[in-house]
């Protein structure tokens, strides 16, 4: 597996060097793409990669960045925490989204 480094550098990698360049938030039932005003059910989007980091000086400092490919091929990135603090999504969403 490759290295991606802390999450900033794996925003960068993932931006710069795969193509990721959408920013996706987590609204309820969909995720979302605010620039071009798309969500996106569980139905259409797929999880490319997910790569988790803790903090090194918190340990509640727990991320996941995950590279998603949308039914229109758009390719974008979802950050989120986990753990105790993690998001509150439907069951669909977090089905998809579950670490493998």
């Amino acid at each position: 597996m490759k290295d991606y480094g802390t999450l900033s550098q794996a925003i960068n990698k993932l931006k710069l060097e795969e193509g990721y360049t959408i920013d996706f938030n987590l609204v309820d039932e969909h995720l979302e793409n605010k620039k071009d005003k798309e969500k996106y059910t569980a139905k259409e989007f797929e999880v490319d990669k997910v790569l988790r980091f803790e903090g090194m000086s918190n340990p509640g400092d727990n991320s996941i960045l995950y590279a998603i490919t949308t039914s229109n091929n758009k390719k974008g990135l979802l950050t989120d925490v986990y753990g105790a603090e993690a998001s509150q999504i439907s069951k669909e969403i977090l089905k998809k989204l579950k670490i493998k």
